[in-house]
């Protein structure tokens, strides 16, 4: 039986709203610095990173949502010009070569993506700002 003080999960976006973009972007937490994030389909699997580039911290991108390359292929840092797997988040062009963007903990199902149960929110807003 689900435990009645469990914290519902939290939905980062749909999988058809991913479809769409191929990336969709999330904040966690309010005021102003809340956790940016984005989600990203690499392949046939679903990843989620800190949208920050590992060069500068800054934000990576400038419209919502625009985080690939106009090919899909990689996930492009429109301030530094870095290029970046999608399944791995490695770096594998620009001023931050060889590292990489944060992963976030996350889960699928049927047709949503989910921050991971049990992933403590505080904490990781913490973190990440």
């Amino acid at each position: 039986m689900p435990d009645a003080h469990a914290d519902p999960p939290l939905v980062l976006c749909t999988l058809a709203e991913l479809q769409a973009t191929g990336c969709r972007e999330f904040q966690l937490g309010g005021g102003d610095w809340p956790l940016r994030g984005f989600v990203v389909r690499a392949g046939s699997e679903v990843r989620a990173y800190v949208n920050r580039c590992p060069h500068q911290l800054f934000r990576m991108n400038i419209l919502p949502d625009d985080l690939l390359t106009a090919d899909r292929r990689y996930i492009h840092c429109e301030m530094h010009d870095a290029l970046f797997e999608k399944d791995s988040g490695r770096c594998i062009a620009g001023p931050c070569l060889g590292r990489s963007l944060w992963a976030l903990p996350i889960e699928v199902d049927a047709e949503r993506v989910l921050l991971a149960r049990g992933t403590h929110v505080p904490a990781l807003i913490a973190r990440f700002t």
